[in-house]
């Protein structure tokens, strides 16, 4: 796809999203809007939201200026009357509200969905959470740690032999600020034909069900089989081999195999000919039936050879593979660096720091718009509440104080 003429799609450009919102979920789904040229306003208690908090000095901590690029702040007090009405204000002016509080926690302060849409019937109120706001989780403390581990996600990840173990990235936030995303824009669609607003919701621990996908089928396709929960790099079902990742002189390679011609492509890359006439491995079942031998043959053959050298092997076949990047790696990675997904910005606080870009690629509008770095806690007060509310900047400012 070709580098984007212009920056944000237009009609982007008219909508308020009021980010009531903390951590990684609602920030992220508000980062998404905020990319696409919405006018995102964060709205935070008067001592910044919880992510600030994670800094050791003065600085902002990286991972808040890698989810609140694009956006405005302004700090309320939601529990004082002069707070309340200035967010009240806000809300009649915004498109859709984003939050991420637990369940029910804006209904005990008078701001529940039911009280935004009297306000404001076109409003879309889009709520992240853990569990959801019905059923018998829906009242657990959640953060990422815990939902994975009551997903199955932790269950899944790490080796037979040894305990369950987290995955890296915080999958269930993210995933659950990509489907707040989707609902809200569900939503969007659907007043542009009903002119009605309406309250959507996202679990984060239902998103990881069907990111189960192969794990859990392997419990209905193999029924009288036993298969362990935990299978380190290989399939989830054990069902696909060679899928591992292999030893090389300079760290680790991934393979996976999918297909007759890719494992006849993994035995010429490798000088393993021989193992295309191995009973052992004549067929995909059996295969996976001998996974062990065929990993152990190709992994002593790997193991001479560097990540760069093997890529160049297996892609001349048209193996999937890809080396194991280190995180320093990823952070200078060229591919991402070219789509624009790793951004800089000149941080007044932190000088120049990598952000993140839009994954969203919309052609020619949306890709690589302008970046503008997450905000000090107020730092839009006078501006947004002049504009929208229509206050002075000493009221604004008083806003700051109660």
């Amino acid at each position: 796809m070709n580098q984007p003429t212009s920056p944000t799609l237009s009609s982007f450009q008219d909508l308020l999203v009021i980010e009531l919102a903390h951590i990684y979920n609602g920030p992220y789904c508000g980062l998404m809007f905020a990319h696409l040229g919405a006018e995102v306003v964060k709205v935070e208690p008067l001592t910044g939201e919880r992510l600030r908090a994670r800094s050791r000095d003065d600085s902002d901590p990286q991972e808040f200026i890698m989810l609140n690029s694009n956006k405005k702040s302004v700090a309320l007090n939601l529990k004082s009357a002069a707070g309340r009405e200035a967010f009240l204000g806000l809300v009649d002016e915004a498109d859709v509200l984003i939050e991420n509080y637990s369940p029910g926690a804006l209904g005990r302060m008078g701001l529940g969905p039911d009280v935004l849409l009297e306000r404001n019937p076109r409003l879309i109120v889009a709520s992240g959470s853990g569990y959801g706001s019905f059923g018998p989780y829906a009242g657990l403390p959640a953060m990422d740690l815990t939902v994975q581990a009551m997903s199955g996600t932790i269950a899944t990840s790490g080796f037979a032999d040894g305990p369950p173990v987290k995955t890296g990235p915080a999958v269930t936030d993210l995933s659950g600020g990509i489907h707040l995303f989707g609902a809200a824009m569900a939503a969007l669609f659907d007043r542009e034909r009903t002119g009605r607003g309406r309250h959507v919701e996202v679990s984060m621990h239902d998103t990881m069900y069907p990111m189960l996908t192969s794990a859990l089928s392997a419990l209905y396709n193999y029924p009288d089989q036993v298969f362990p929960e935990r299978t380190g790099n290989r399939h989830s079902a054990l069902s696909i081999a060679p899928y591992n990742v292999y030893p090389a002189a300079d760290g680790w390679l991934a393979i996976i195999s999918s297909s007759e011609e890719h494992w006849a492509g993994v035995c010429r890359a490798l000088g393993l000919e021989e193992l295309l006439e191995d009973a052992r491995f004549r067929d995909r079942h059996l295969r996976a039936d001998n996974m062990d031998a065929l990993d152990a043959a190709i992994g002593e053959v790997t193991a001479m050879f560097t990540r760069d050298e093997l890529t160049k092997r297996l892609e001349a076949e048209r193996v999937p593979c890809a080396p194991v990047k280190h995180l320093r790696e990823v952070d200078n990675d060229p591919h991402l660096i070219e789509r624009g997904m790793i951004r800089h910005v000149d941080h007044p606080k932190n000088g120049r720091v990598p952000t993140v870009g839009n994954p969203l690629r919309v052609s020619p509008d949306v890709g690589t718009a302008p970046i503008t770095p997450s905000p000090s806690v107020g730092q839009h007060q006078t501006e947004v509440l002049g504009k929208f509310l229509g206050m002075s900047a000493e009221e604004a400012e008083e806003l700051r104080k109660s």
